[in-house]
């Protein structure tokens, strides 16, 4: 493992996700210090990426709901239709 590369990519804005075993995606997408306008912009971009990620062969809707939550604070539920 390149410890130098990965902490360049990281702070190139490279986010890397995967499943729990109840196909959960955990992840951040920013900090309260962001601000609304960048924290928006880095939901769109990794909704986006999740949905052009999915695989040619998932059938039916494949984001069923998305939760958003400070690391210790309460969530925000977002029905994604």
């Amino acid at each position: 493992m390149d410890v130098t590369k990965a902490v360049q990519d990281i702070k190139a804005g490279k986010v890397e996700y995967r499943l729990d075993k109840l196909n959960i995606i955990h992840l951040g997408f920013g900090k309260v210090s962001f601000g609304t306008k960048k924290l928006l912009e880095n939901y769109d971009v990794i909704i986006n990426a999740i949905i052009k990620a999915k695989p040619v062969a998932a059938k039916g809707q494949y984001i069923k709901s998305v939760s958003i939550a400070t690391t210790m604070g309460p969530g925000l539920y977002i029905d994604q239709k």
